[in-house]
């Protein structure tokens, strides 16, 4: 009985190893983000309300020009996704790939397969958040961000998830 009981805390010391050990695997991602804010919600919908009053031909455009940014919209309240390029040097750094270089991970801690960071931007936002790895391959999470709009600080709740998709990013360039 005392052998089996030193072999399952062996494995489980050694699964708990593997798991801190954990890094985000380099390459194209698929995040998902539900946000929990009516006013981004709003303008999600006045956004697919325009798309659609669009002529079919600017309206293909528009998806297009979303879609090789890897962006794609649920309905508001709903799930958005974003396909984005997570180097090596970002997987090794366990850094998630800034909003088009606008923001600054100003910290970041990692516990087990949980990392918590927090963030400024240059537009006077700001955020923290973190990220479970289930494996190098998938993570959920939560973030709250803290965004400047018309001088007033606007707090928004966002829910997320990201899987791997491909080792190759293809059109989807990383993010600085």
């Amino acid at each position: 009985m005392k052998t089996a009981i030193l072999v399952c805390l062996g494995l489980l010391a050694t699964t708990t190893a593997v798991l801190a050990q954990q890094r985000l695997q380099p390459g194209l991602w698929e995040q998902s983000m539900t946000t929990q804010n009516e006013k981004v919600n709003q303008a999600m919908a006045q956004m697919q309300q325009q798309l659609a009053s669009m002529p079919p031909d600017k309206r293909k455009q528009m998806e297009a020009m979303m879609a090789q940014r890897g962006m794609a919209m649920g309905a508001p309240g709903q799930v958005m996704t974003v396909q984005v390029c997570i180097t090596p040097e970002q997987a090794a750094r366990d850094e998630m790939p800034a909003r088009e270089g606008k923001c600054k991970q100003t910290r970041s801690e990692r516990s087990g397969n949980t990392l918590r960071f927090a963030f400024t931007c240059e537009d006077g936002g700001s955020g923290e958040g973190e990220y479970t790895l289930q494996s190098p391959k998938a993570h959920t999470g939560r973030m709250t961000i803290n965004a400047m709009r018309n001088g007033k600080t606007e707090r928004m709740e966002m829910q997320h998830s990201g899987r791997w998709l491909a080792a190759d990013c293809g059109a989807v360039k990383p993010r600085p």
